[in-house]
């Protein structure tokens, strides 16, 4: 389940209604999912999206949202640095980024204009959905793999826009796990 941390004030958010809403109040939806059926851990894409395919389709209605895949990220991503570059730097989308997490972990730290930055801590289960337009960046955790299931509004996908804030620069890409995060626990 995801852990939202507030490093300026050093709150910690843990458990899915707390973490509901501390993402709410900045306008990022948090869903936990379940598939319909097991799906094997190396199972083939089409069989991801067939698993959760009632969740996607009531996504897509709600969203606008025209097409889904799954996008698989591990160490041995060739020019996985490359491509993680793109976005550990704080960008924003003329399109929502939707993510739901089938396997591994990854940081996502939105900066709210105007407001604190949270870092959001997701792993298997969790559904993330970061308006256009908001900024943000994300990290892979140590373990450097995640596979996750994309929506997107345009066919063409998006691409980052930057907001050279480097406000990214002061902070560490750092997963810690929901058992080890330092700070108090917020409800």
């Amino acid at each position: 389940m995801a852990v939202v941390r507030i490093p300026e004030t050093g709150e910690v958010f843990r458990g899915e209604a707390a973490v509901r809403g501390a993402l709410a109040a900045i306008d990022i939806e948090y869903e936990r999912w379940e598939a319909s059926r097991p799906v094997a851990d190396g199972a083939p894409p089409a069989e991801i999206l067939e698993a959760y395919s009632e969740e996607i389709d009531k996504l897509k209605k709600r969203g606008g949202y025209v097409t889904a895949d799954v996008i698989d990220v591990t160490k041995a991503t060739p020019n996985l640095d490359v491509m993680l570059a793109k976005f550990s730097r704080e960008h924003w989308h003329d399109e929502d980024e939707v993510r739901f997490i089938v396997k591994g972990r990854g940081i996502f730290h939105i900066h709210p204009r105007g407001g604190t930055v949270h870092a959001i801590e997701v792993e298997a289960g969790d559904l993330i959905r970061v308006p256009r337009g908001t900024w943000h960046w994300f990290d892979l955790c140590e373990s450097r793999e995640i596979r996750a299931i994309r929506l997107f509004q345009d066919v063409a996908g998006w691409t980052p826009n930057y907001t050279d804030s480097a406000v990214d620069k002061g902070f560490q890409p750092v997963c810690l796990g929901p058992t080890q995060i330092p700070g108090r626990a917020a409800s």
